[in-house]
């Protein structure tokens, strides 16, 4: 370790963020906490497209005249989007600052939320999806970054609290839509519509903060010597796809993302047909998706702590396969203990989003890792579901599925070991600081 080196661990944790970020000294005093509520608001509009949609889906299906084939292609537009869209990010970032990015990927979630419940047909209702989810798929992509950028002493609460915000959204979403539309007159539109206030809100907090994030780089930049410098740092990063690090977390991402999609598409079906009622299967998904809400803030804290992260996925692996196997032997006897054990493996959303930000030493580093890890990931999670439901219907069965289900955890806990381990991608790249 060079003096340098040595003398920088030797500082304070605010003189190293400011070493890291060295814009932070322009920064005005208001915006850290205003940032970190903007934070929360963003992550809680990440999924209330999604699963809204989800609870009032054949209601949308009946109303727009979806065709079967249709009405699948929509199911599987999410991990598409996030995919295509998450790659365009760091370019994004680098031309405009991760910041006014996510401020308008924010404004596309909600003009995507607004413009869709007044579509007359499936092809304007899927293009209006697509515009919000791909301002989910940036932002998806760039709060790590920000998380690094602007609480690089912080990495495992900040990615703690958003998580837990995501987790929140997805839950609400999920229980509400349908009660809420009911009292608002029963119309599947005016459900759907609803959540557009929310991204609303986030777009109107994030503005100020685009600003005052804008003035703050310029001053750093002013006081560096000249903007071209700064942009050039910014642009520096590892090459990912020579990582070996960044590989294992994109396939970690994708079969958690893999496992997550079957669970909520499928869950309460494999309840449903071992004899539990429709409500109680509805409940029991609930209770897994909630699991989220507080384990979401446990975990990336805990894990920012650790050196080694693999211990906790292996954990979540565990917890995992005892769920499928729960469901493979008693399903309905152990139903509320297999929805309690596979929410604590879903977990390993929070826990992947947190090693991300570890795993690289600078923002530039971040936001490359972050796109190419969820891009890749979202990509490999689009077969499972699909495959699931093939299996199901070709087997008459939960035997076969579930078989699989369990065996895909199998290689998820080998590579969460690989991606927990003690190393940054700019190490494995050769990057130097």
């Amino acid at each position: 370790m060079s003096d340098e080196e040595t003398k920088t661990l030797d500082r304070p944790a605010a003189d190293r963020a400011a070493v890291a970020t060295p814009h932070a000294t322009a920064q005005p005093t208001w915006l850290g906490p205003v940032l970190i509520v903007g934070i929360v608001l963003a992550a809680l509009n990440l999924r209330p497209a999604i699963t809204s949609l989800g609870a009032l889906f054949e209601e949308t299906r009946t109303g727009l005249g979806m065709s079967g084939t249709v009405a699948g292609l929509i199911t599987s537009v999410p991990a598409l989007c996030f995919a295509v869209f998450g790659v365009t990010a760091p370019r994004l970032s680098r031309r405009f600052g991760p910041v006014a990015v996510v401020c308008a990927g924010m404004a596309a979630v909600a003009a995507g939320l607004l413009i869709r419940p007044f579509a007359d047909g499936a092809a304007g209702f899927l293009a209006a999806s697509a515009l919000s989810l791909a301002g989910i798929a940036l932002t998806n992509v760039l709060l790590p970054v920000i998380v690094k950028r602007y609480f690089p002493d912080r990495v495992g609460t900040m990615t703690g609290l958003y998580s837990m915000a995501l987790a929140a959204g997805t839950s609400l979403a999920a229980a509400a839509t349908v009660p809420l539309t009911d009292a608002l007159g029963g119309s599947w539109r005016t459900g759907l519509l609803m959540w557009a206030s929310l991204a609303a809100v986030a777009v109107l907090l994030w503005l100020p903060i685009t600003r005052a994030a804008r003035r703050a780089d310029r001053a750093a930049a002013a006081a560096a010597g000249s903007g071209a410098s700064a942009a050039v740092r910014t642009d520096a990063g590892p090459r990912v796809a020579r990582s070996r690090t960044a590989w294992a977390l994109a396939c970690y991402f994708g079969l958690q993302a893999t496992g997550a999609y079957i669970t909520m598409g499928w869950l309460p079906q494999i309840f449903r047909d071992a004899g539990v009622s429709a409500s109680t299967a509805g409940v029991l998904l609930a209770v897994t998706m909630v699991m989220g809400v507080p384990l979401a803030f446990v975990i990336p804290g805990l894990a920012g702590r650790m050196r080694n992260q693999g211990a906790i996925a292996v954990t979540l692996g565990v917890f995992g396969l005892t769920g499928y196997l729960g469901l493979y032997f008693a399903p309905a006897a152990g139903a509320w203990a297999w929805a309690l054990l596979l929410g604590v493996s879903n977990c390993a959303f929070p826990l992947v989003i947190t090693m991300i930000g570890l795993r690289a030493k600078s923002p530039a580093g971040v936001v490359k890792l972050s796109a190419f890890a969820q891009s890749t990931g979202y990509l490999i999670s689009i077969p499972g579901p699909l495959v699931i439901g093939t299996l199901y219907q070709h087997s008459g069965g939960w035997d076969l599925p579930l078989a699989l289900m369990a065996g895909l955890l199998v290689p998820q806990i080998a590579l969460g070991v690989l991606a927990g381990r003690d190393r940054t991608i700019e190490d494995e790249c050769g990057v130097r600081d």
